[in-house]
């Protein structure tokens, strides 16, 4: 009888051996995104959230260019082209250092930087990507709007044709790198229905003022945009898509990322717990060996290693162009969901530490409550997935 092959150790870091479905170009770049972000954020980053800012933005930016980090998974013009799985396993990385900095990315190659790759000419492509890609020129992409959030087809920014030109007007809220972007990506009703613009922000009527007093995403620059008369070239609008389907599709890829940066942010509030639970003593021994406290842990590794392995099968079925947008909101809908979860339950077991920024978990915990609303919220994500069960619309 032949000999049983020896198993590996278990690895409490990758209690799945999730790691063996990587190939050797996936782990380095993973590797590459983890050591930046040990680097440049994880030891600064709770100042940045104290004092609610990220400076140096410019600065991160040309560095998150120099890794690939920026558009990695469009091709040419500077892209790095990488695969979906190897932009999700970068969006992870970054969202365990902060969400603000993987919305930074996100916003830059899967709003902005995807719009104008998908949709621009050959000269708005040439004129942004290559520096966009280079984090030499920051993007933002404004469609939501201060009364309209979820529903962007009641949008009111609108654009106007005065001969060959169009006028601009109208205000975008909530929007990430808004007032140190160099171009924005600015959607708008139209005669002839919803438009997308390339809009530099030193047009003459533009302002993009910032958004303080946030207790969320602090560590990241967040504006309103206001559009008063901006009035742009013939050759400024998008030219091979009208309507919802432009933005949606933006939306769609970037989602896509959160499905994987969310699961950053778990284990970076599982692993604090893990060692947190190891070292503190409490009635003679480390709380890591009472019962309840290794029920949290355990039920906290199921949930983010479940999370994992949903994006990893989401990641192979976008590079096999197999993935549906539906498919992307059951990604989002779980992943950010238990994520907080993961993040409240950590806070438990760190006690009254848990709420102290010398540890990262509020921190994570209160950046996720943003990232549960924008790229459409739980609600929004349930009627999507409704409607596919059902074959019934309930948004109406």
């Amino acid at each position: 009888m032949a000999a049983s092959p020896k198993l590996p150790p278990f690895d409490p870091a990758d209690p799945l051996g999730i790691d063996d479905l990587l190939e050797p170009e996936d782990l380095a770049v993973r590797d590459t995104v983890r050591a930046w972000a040990r680097d440049r954020v994880v030891p600064y980053v709770g100042r940045w959230y104290e004092d609610g800012e990220l400076p140096q933005i410019r600065e991160l930016a040309r560095e998150l260019g120099a890794i690939g980090a920026l558009g990695m998974s469009l091709t040419g013009y500077g892209c790095a082209g990488a695969s979906a799985v190897q932009y999700g396993l970068a969006c992870l990385e970054l969202e365990a250092a902060d969400s603000g900095i993987r919305s930074l990315v996100s916003v830059q190659g899967s709003l902005a930087m995807y719009a104008i790759h998908r949709f621009g000419s050959e000269e708005q492509k040439l004129g942004w990507l290559p520096r966009m890609a280079a984090g030499d020129a920051i993007g933002c992409f404004g469609l939501t709007e201060p009364d309209h959030g979820s529903d962007p087809a009641a949008m009111r920014t609108f654009a106007k044709r005065d001969g060959t030109d169009w006028v601009l007007d109208g205000r975008k809220m909530w929007i990430t790198n808004g007032s140190v972007a160099a171009v924005a990506v600015v959607w708008a009703q139209t005669e002839g229905g919803i438009r997308g613009f390339v809009v530099p922000t030193d047009t003459p009527g533009f302002s993009a003022p910032e958004i303080k007093h946030k207790w969320s995403l602090r560590a990241s620059v967040t504006s309103e945009l206001v559009l008063d008369g901006v009035r742009l070239p013939a050759d400024a609008v998008l030219p091979d898509v009208t309507g919802l389907r432009g933005p949606l599709s933006c939306l769609s890829h970037a989602r896509y990322g959160i499905v994987w940066g969310a699961m950053g942010a778990a284990r970076s509030c599982f692993e604090t717990a893990v060692d947190y639970a190891r070292s503190r003593e409490q009635f003679g021994r480390p709380i890591g060996g009472f019962q309840l406290t290794q029920a949290k842990l355990a039920d906290m590794a199921v949930e983010l290693h479940k999370g994992i392995l949903l994006a990893h099968h989401l990641g192979r079925r976008m590079d096999a162009g197999r993935l549906r947008p539906e498919q992307v909101s059951f990604g989002k809908l779980n992943n950010v969901r238990e994520a907080i979860e993961i993040c409240r339950t950590a806070r438990t077991i760190l006690g009254a530490n848990g709420i102290s920024l010398e540890y990262p978990v509020m921190r994570h915990a209160t950046n996720l409550e943003s990232v549960l609303t924008y790229e459409g919220t739980v609600e929004m994500h349930q009627l999507v997935l409704g409607k596919a069960l059902t074959g019934l619309d309930a948004f109406r």
